[in-house]
């Protein structure tokens, strides 16, 4: 019966794979679920896929609540996830 014998080079290219394809779906995946409560503007854009203005028009005609502190608006990630749930078709 013939048994595998691995290496400790083998060992070090499994490593590799498996950082590389780990690594690269957390980079895939990065604005899915953010960390934070509360996001900044280039944030949730980048987040919804959205231009500046499309931003400004979401805060203006009341669609998107938001907080500002001195020059910074934040947005709450609940507030769009209801956003996104309310205006699902």
């Amino acid at each position: 019966m013939d048994i595998p014998i691995i290496t400790p080079k083998d060992l070090e290219i499994f490593r590799r794979e498996l950082v590389d394809e780990i690594s690269e779906l957390l980079t895939r995946h990065k604005y899915i679920q953010p960390r934070r409560k509360w996001l900044k503007s280039d944030e949730v854009m980048r987040l919804l896929a959205i231009a500046p203005s499309t931003l400004q028009n979401l805060r203006n005609k009341g669609i998107l609540p938001f907080s500002k502190i001195g020059g910074v608006i934040y947005y709450d990630y609940d507030d769009l996830q209801r956003v996104l749930q309310e205006r699902k078709t």
